[in-house]
């Protein structure tokens, strides 16, 4: 079942928080949605579950308008929101079987959904024990079991590693890989190797308007027009020191005394910053080319262009 965004637009007051967005999930496809705090990332994902609704425009569901038919969207589409919403007083199995009764499944059907689901998401030891014990890894699980109970089609996932350790990242992103098999699944991340691990595509949304859609090799091939140059200095300085350097697209202070310098394939500034530190008196300790990576790509698709201070 595909997912289509139609010309999207949600109002808060006076923030436009979505801005006329649209993109589509194609059946069977995991993408990563990525964008800053506040881009608009989460509100998106509420109005393609039916919890909000927009200011104009539609999104589609398995054939559905979530519009005119929330009901149909939430029995073929499983959501696991950013704040995971549990009953902490409730035993897992217990949660599991409520959320179950709620999409109108019982008698063996449900005993044989919530099995399935604690096997799956490997609940079986945590299956007995009150949801306010369990560490945020495992309450990612239940959210993720809760999520699936029902068998979607469609799955939304906003930020589903947040808060995790390592650990917990690793295991629940090998959960999601597999529990993501023949279904549509779109993902809200900060984290760019999950992307990498799990996407086919990746749409990036900033300041409420889509920046970037398309598979992961096209945005780095994309990026290859910008090489990316890191100079570290032996003490504190300023961004100024690269002003007047030509074919510059933006510097980025990193730390007090190493930046990152964003140039024009082609043009290649490392004899003229040496130039420029002895003619500054700077002790220059570093300077090398850094590796394209989708963090780079991302970075440059959502900070304001120029130096940044």
């Amino acid at each position: 079942m595909s997912l289509v965004v139609q010309d999207l637009i949600k109002i808060y007051g006076q923030q436009k928080a979505v801005n006329h967005i649209s993109f589509s999930v194609s059946p069977g496809e995991i993408v990563g949605f990525l964008g800053p705090n506040g881009a608009g990332k989460s509100t998106t994902m509420k109005i393609a579950t039916g919890y909000v609704s927009p200011t104009a425009g539609e999104v589609t569901v398995g054939g559905h308008k979530v519009s005119e038919n929330p009901m149909a969207v939430k029995q073929i589409t499983g959501y696991l929101p950013e704040h995971n919403p549990l009953y902490l007083d409730l035993y897992v199995h217990e949660y599991l079987s409520f959320v179950g009764k709620l999409y109108g499944i019982g008698g063996s059907t449900l005993k044989k959904r919530v099995a399935e689901m604690v096997d799956i998401c490997g609940l079986t030891r945590e299956q007995n024990k009150k949801i306010e014990t369990l560490s945020k890894g495992y309450r990612q699980r239940v959210g993720l079991a809760q999520a699936l109970i029902h068998d979607p089609q469609v799955l939304i996932l906003d930020e589903p590693t947040s808060g995790l350790d390592p650990n917990q990242l690793v295991e629940i992103r090998n959960l999601i890989k597999t529990i993501s098999a023949n279904k549509t699944v779109i993902f809200s991340t900060h984290i760019m190797q999950e992307v990498q691990a799990l996407c086919d595509r990746v749409v990036v949304i900033n300041k409420g308007q889509i920046v970037a859609d398309s598979s992961l090799a096209a945005m780095l091939s994309a990026s290859a027009d910008t090489v990316v140059l890191v100079a570290e200095f032996g003490s504190e300085t300023s961004v100024e020191v690269f002003d007047g350097l030509t074919g510059v697209k933006n510097v980025e202070k990193i730390s007090p005394t190493t930046f990152k310098i964003s140039v024009s394939q082609g043009a290649d500034l490392r004899a003229e910053i040496f130039r420029l530190a002895a003619d500054k008196n700077l002790s220059l300790v570093g300077l090398r080319i850094e590796e394209q990576s989708l963090e780079h790509v991302f970075r440059s698709l959502t900070q304001t262009e120029g130096v940044e201070h």
